[in-house]
Parts: C-alpha cells; structure tokens; sequence
C-alpha cells in the first residue's frame, strides 16, 4: 500500500494537468514526487528552496492573483515556523490556500523534535477560517485532497500521516461517520488512531464516531450519538495534542450533562527518538493503553452511583 504522502504527489499531480488553476509550492521537500509534473508544469510546480516564511508568502500571493496554492512540507515547517505568514499572508490578505503536512506528532522520530509538531492543530485554532483533515488511510487522502483543491478560496489544512489505518472509509470532507454504537460513552477517533480505538473498545457498551474532518467540528454528530435527554461520557482521541478539540465538545454538549476527556499526544517532550510505536505507547495511544483509560472514565458514573 502506498503512503497518504506519496498519494497526495500523485494525485496532485494529476490535478495540476486537469486545473490550470492549481500550483503546487514546495520548499525542499517533497519535490522527488513532484519531478515530473514539473516538467510538464514548471510555471506551476516552484520549489523556493529551504525558506518555509517563503513558501507560504509565494502561495498567498498565488491566491491573490487568482490560483489555488497547494503548500507542502513537514508540519513543523508549514504550520509553526512560519505561522506569521499563515496568519497574515493568507488569513489577514483573506487569501486561501491548501496547505499539505507531513510528519505530524511522531512520524518520523530520528528526525527530532525539530521535525515534530503536536500542536499543529491547536495552533491554527487561534485563526479563523480553516477547514482542517486528518485523514487515516490513503485512500481517505486522495478524497480529502481533492476537495480541498477544488474548495474554491478557502483555506485548508490536510494533515497527512506515516500513520494509517488498515482500511479506508466513505469520507465525505464534513461530517463525523458511526462506526460503532453503544450506550454508555462515545468516543470520537480522528484519522490514523480509528484502528486502535476499535481495538481497545471490542466489547466496551460505547459509540465510536470517526472524524477526518475536524474543523469545523461535526458537533450535531456528537449530540445525536449523546441522544436525547442522556447525560454524556465522551472521550476524544486525537493525534496530536492531548485535548485540541475538547472546547469543541464542550460547546456542542453546552446544554447537556457531560464529561470529555481528552486523550491525544501529551506535552512533555520524549527526548529519546526511539520508534513511532514506541511514541505511541508512551502517549498511551496504543490499544491496551486506550482500552484502560476509556473503561476507566465510562465506568466511573456507573461505580459513582452503585
């Protein structure tokens, strides 16, 4: 099975031969998959080099003279570094692009922390607008990917993973999908950690809702799940930050009983690089680890009123 990266190239590149709106920016990475629709394409393929405060300014300017930018780099560089840029080039300028990340969380741990970003999403939470994926599988991406090409204007972050789940599901770039029903909590999982919740809630009496497009956040999902004049136990697993979207919930539920629990990547630093498996398990994102924490928080009320 190919990667959510290298399907993003190919069928980007197949857009940019459809679109001749589209242009795709690169800063460094990432051209490998984009060498031969650069050659078709050069005046709509750039690579500016190893300057992401660039790569973002060229895509707003992109949009302002009326094309659709697709920016791609690691999300470390694309989001954190420079997010003066997304802030004013594209959200000040009101000029939309797509911006495309790699190597969110965890994914590639020899590189670092200067190669991680878990508060990716949380950060262009602080911005109005964006329309954010996280899909789970490639074939997810590709979906979400042409959508988000064709979105008109708007400004798009798709959160691509080295992360997948074994199977793609019917994703439709809004709403949350029911995978599973139950009656004592609902669990939201968003992209790459479905296949982990399915494991560690085999058996448990909880809903399972599947989010690949988080912002906006399918808040009428969540309270039809909750279910009418029902108190709520809802856990979030997210991954990336440790509660990202809990506010989210909060607000959607403003009118019901609930708790939310947030579980995702924490904030302490794992300064051993070691493997992306074992960056799960110590974020507690592994089956076993979900399975404790989620039996634990959607029997607690039950306990509390025995």
């Amino acid at each position: 099975m190919d990667t959510m990266r290298e399907r993003f190239a190919a069928v980007t590149s197949r857009l940019l031969d459809e679109d001749p709106r589209l242009a795709v920016v690169l800063a460094e990475i990432g051209t490998d998959g984009f060498d031969a629709a650069a050659r078709r394409h050069p005046e709509r393929v750039i690579n500016v080099g190893i300057r992401e405060q660039l790569l973002v300014g060229v895509g707003g300017g992109l949009a302002l003279a009326g094309m659709r930018p697709v920016l791609h780099t690691f999300a470390s560089f694309l989001v954190e570094r420079p997010f003066e840029q997304v802030k004013l080039d594209l959200g000040h300028q009101e000029a939309g692009a797509v911006l495309v990340s790699a190597y969110g969380s965890y994914d590639w741990p020899a590189g670092g922390y200067t190669h991680m970003s878990p508060g990716d999403v949380a950060l262009l939470d602080t911005l109005d607008g964006w329309t954010v994926h996280v899909p789970g599988h490639p074939d997810e991406a590709e979906t979400l990917v042409r959508r988000a090409a064709a979105a008109g204007d708007d400004k798009v972050y798709v959160r691509l993973s080295g992360q997948s789940n074994t199977a793609g599901r019917p994703v439709d770039g809004a709403g949350f999908l029911t995978v599973r029903e139950g009656r004592a909590g609902v669990v939201v999982a968003v992209g790459p950690v479905l296949d982990h919740v399915l494991a560690a809630t085999e058996g448990l009496d909880v809903t399972v809702l599947y989010a690949t497009t988080v912002r906006p956040f399918d808040g009428a999902a969540l309270r039809a799940a909750v279910g009418a004049g029902r108190s709520a136990d809802v856990v979030l697993v997210e991954p990336y930050l440790a509660g990202t979207s809990t506010a989210y919930a909060n607000d959607a539920l403003a009118d019901v009983p609930h708790r939310v629990l947030g579980l995702g990547t924490g904030r302490r630093e794992l300064r051993r690089y070691g493997t992306v498996p074992e960056h799960v398990r110590a974020h507690g994102l592994d089956a076993a680890s979900l399975r404790e924490r989620i039996a634990a928080f959607t029997a607690a009320p039950a306990a509390a009123r025995a």
